[in-house]
């Protein structure tokens, strides 16, 4: 938690930036493991966290524009909740710790917002990410389940996206204390990785180390041999040498700023001539995107700039041909980097993509591309100072989409098939590190973790 003054200063520009109405944050609810009183850890909704500061459930708040009223809704606890859960303070204790004056009970919410409607007041609300609180909006504000996303306003989103978009100092130290911590899980991971463990040991390892420092993941950790497939959150293989062990982990402050880092590491400790040659191209891809990272520039471009870097890359291990900038202008390099350069970061390790991510990543200036691959580029407007992102370029070698092309003989002209084929069971291998934009340029956030081929095997020795 900030300064009341952090949280007061926030919420007086989305007042100023919306105009009239009122804005509605729901906090989030408690989620079941399986039983009522047996729950998942508990993770506040972000935007009632970056405005409102309070990590705790059975809260709501909304800030009133015309009558520049800001009202935090929750109740007292009882003796039973004192028991089982321990003390909290007052409602009107917690509020004073964010800059609010203006408390009422958790229901008052509810007959707050039926009064605004009434009146025939503006109403605005964010997106929900959980179905529960979409069912919570949908009961107050007469609007189908299915439609409530697309009826959120608008005018709100923006002005969360532009506060949000940009991390103040506060907000950039907690991002590099969770990427501290990444640091510590990696070096952990590449002691660990060799033959004959399983992805889980070393998983599991990492998490302990997060939970030791009073964090936890951002994300769902994924470490995995099988690094074709971009999201694989197994993690029942054995470690055999000869493969790559992608480990895509996070770690989350407790003010839930979260770090999001990819390393890949060779079973064993050992990169072999394949792996090497294959790594050097995404670690060249990752090093030309970081040093490209500077306000005005478009991401879109970066990301095509790192694209065009590995095509020249492949091309020379024979896995590509023909015309590089003609390769990436059509598409070709996708078969082997099918997704996004990367995506903003800070309360939450994919920022603010609940509130839709053309919201967040795309403008006036830049449309999403239909092209396979482009597509999934989750950011790709101009850079400005503040902006928080993930520079994660990475090549992947995925029999399916590899039978698919050649059977549809798509890109001929570009990809060498016959030579693709020799390297299906490679896997994949992807870098990642977090990257502030600054004033003149941009700087990398939290202490080094080893990514060169000889600083990876000597933390593998160590």
């Amino acid at each position: 938690m900030f300064k009341p003054e952090t949280y007061i200063q926030r919420r007086k520009l989305l007042k100023k930036e919306v105009g009239s109405g009122l804005l509605l944050f729901l906090g989030n609810e408690e989620s079941p493991m399986n039983y009522r009183d047996n729950t998942y850890h508990f993770r506040q909704d972000s935007s009632f966290l970056y405005f409102f500061g309070l990590d705790s459930p059975g809260l709501a708040a909304i800030v009133d524009i015309d009558e520049n009223r800001d009202v935090l809704f929750g109740d007292d606890i009882g003796i039973e909740d004192i028991i089982w859960m321990g003390h909290l303070p007052r409602m009107k204790d917690r509020a004073r710790e964010v800059g609010v004056r203006h408390t009422a009970a958790r229901a008052a919410f509810g007959d707050t917002v039926r009064k605004a409607l009434t009146a025939g007041r503006s109403v605005h609300f964010l997106p929900p990410s959980r179905t529960d609180n979409a069912l919570v909006l949908s009961g107050l504000l007469g609007i189908p389940v299915k439609k409530i996303k697309a009826k959120a306003s608008l005018e709100f989103i923006k002005a969360v996206v532009d506060q949000r978009l940009y991390k103040s100092k506060e907000e950039v130290r907690e991002i590099e204390a969770a990427v501290e911590t990444s640091q510590a899980m990696f070096l952990a991971a590449m002691k660990l990785a060799k033959p004959g463990r399983y992805e889980h040991e070393i998983s599991g390892a990492m998490e302990g180390i997060a939970l030791s420092r009073g964090m936890r993941l951002a994300f769902p950790p994924i470490v995995t041999i099988n690094g074709q497939t971009l999201h694989n959150h197994s993690h029942g293989n054995m470690l055999v040498k000869g493969r790559l062990l992608v480990a895509d982990v996070g770690a989350e402050a407790a003010s839930s700023y979260a770090s999001d880092i990819t390393r890949t590491i060779p079973v064993g400790g050992r990169f072999n001539r394949r792996q090497r040659d294959v790594y050097e191209i995404v670690l060249a891809g990752q090093e030309t995107a970081i040093k490209a990272m500077k306000p005005g520039v478009m991401f879109k471009e970066i990301h095509l700039g790192t694209a065009r870097v590995m095509a020249a890359g492949l091309k020379d291990l024979g896995l590509m041909k023909g015309d590089g900038e003609a390769a990436v202008a059509a598409g070709a390099h996708a078969l082997f980097f099918p997704h996004g350069l990367g995506h903003n970061m800070g309360l939450d390790v994919h920022d603010m993509e609940d509130l839709g991510e053309n919201n967040i990543g795309y403008d006036k200036t830049v449309e999403r591309s239909s092209q396979f691959g482009l597509a999934y580029l989750r950011m790709a407007k101009e850079l400005r100072p503040g902006h928080v992102m993930t520079v994660e370029p990475g090549l992947y070698f995925i029999p399916a989409l590899f039978e698919k092309w050649r059977k549809e003989k798509k890109f001929r002209e570009f990809i060498a098939y016959d030579e693709v084929e020799k390297y299906l069971d490679f896997g994949g291998a992807r870098i990642e590190d977090n990257v502030l934009v600054t004033e003149k340029g941009h700087r990398v956030l939290g202490p080094p973790i080893p990514k060169t081929v000889a600083d990876i095997e000597k933390a593998c020795h160590v």
